[in-house]
């Protein structure tokens, strides 16, 4: 529920629908879980934890597909509540890519895909973690006095 004090001075506390924050949060534990299976399987040559790594980064594909859905259709509504919506749209597309690069790494045969598969993993858990903090800034109030 928005305050009587950012009704009256127009801004919105909650810009970002919540079901486009759920999938946004959502993505960042997996790129997460995708980092630490790679770490594991580099460390102790398990065929395992490889596999789980690429079960984890399609889901979190998923949930970067569907966030950057959300961002699109903020783009295109012109949304400027979000904040910055353009540099959020270009790095959950950049996080998107990358993943999509490093799933098809990951579907290489077992040692071929170190260490590209886990710097891959460290590069797109950073650019998640980007776009979560951007994406989720928009839940602070601005300017509520």
């Amino acid at each position: 529920m928005i305050s009587a004090v950012a009704r009256r001075s127009g801004t919105a506390l909650y810009p970002l629908h919540p079901l486009h924050a759920f999938f946004l949060a959502g993505m960042v534990p997996l790129y997460i879980g995708v980092i630490l299976s790679d770490y594991a399987y580099w460390s102790s040559y398990v065929l395992q934890w490889k596999n789980f790594a690429s079960w984890l980064l399609i889901g979190a594909l998923i949930f970067n597909g569907l966030a950057l859905l959300g961002s699109v259709i903020s783009l295109v509504r012109k949304d400027e509540r979000m904040g910055k919506p353009l540099i959020y749209f270009l790095l959950l597309l950049a996080t998107f890519v990358l993943g999509v690069i490093n799933s098809f790494i990951h579907a290489k045969d077992a040692w071929a895909s170190m260490p590209s598969g886990l710097i891959l993993s460290v590069i797109t858990v950073i650019l998640a973690c980007a776009a979560t903090w951007i994406g989720l800034a928009s839940w602070r109030s601005r300017g509520v006095r």
